[in-house]
């Protein structure tokens, strides 16, 4: 496999600074959703990279500070809970991506972004359906996005322990509803997640 097909169609085309993007957090009931964007040294691939969730959380923690080194430039953003309530997930997403792209100290020319949703950018830009499975800047994108949240996560753990947010970050499982249902949500809970979530059987 390729790692580099997408951003070498790209740089063929004569784009110089091409960003991989790639989100975390649409699923959850908590906390906001992340968003981060990568440019890459021409040709780089950084070894163990891959979509983060094939990753464990410790080769993710371990690959988060080798991806910023190297990254020619590095954006993460967000969308907070606020904005996802107000505007839905969808638009939330887009809008955490467009931060990123737009937080770039190195601005990009192009950007690559994983899924088949294309946010509001100012740069040239195309869909990679399973981008963090098939590019190196996405793959990047998604590890930064990740471990961003899930440290966001131990945060809130600390804050309110009562979720267990370090075992499910923000997550719908068993144990996450179990303590929903005892303590009712907190400021960083999604409401419009929370009415879905808690009528499941």
């Amino acid at each position: 496999m390729n790692w580099l097909e997408f951003e070498e169609q790209a740089l063929a085309k004569g784009y110089l600074h091409i960003c991989g993007v790639d989100e975390a957090g649409r699923g959850p009931v908590a906390g906001p959703v992340c968003a981060a964007a990568v440019i890459l040294p021409k040709g780089k691939i950084i070894e163990g990279v891959n979509d983060s969730k094939k990753l464990t959380e410790k080769k993710r923690e371990a690959l988060f500070d080798v991806i910023k080194q190297e990254a020619v430039s590095y954006s993460i953003a967000y969308a907070s809970v606020q904005e996802i309530e107000e505007i839905n997930i969808l638009n939330a997403t887009m809008l955490a991506m467009k931060r990123a792209v737009e937080g770039l100290d190195v601005k990009a020319d192009y950007a690559m972004i994983d899924g088949d949703r294309m946010p509001d950018l100012s740069v040239d830009s195309e869909c990679v359906v399973k981008g963090d499975a098939r590019s190196m800047s996405i793959a990047c994108a998604s590890i930064l996005a990740k471990v961003t949240r899930d440290r966001l996560l131990y945060q809130y753990a600390q804050e309110y322990p009562q979720y267990h947010f370090e075992k499910h970050k923000g997550y719908g499982t068993k144990l996450h509803k179990e303590a929903l249902l005892e303590y009712g949500p907190c400021p960083y809970h999604r409401p419009s997640f929370l009415k879905k979530f808690l009528s499941k059987k």
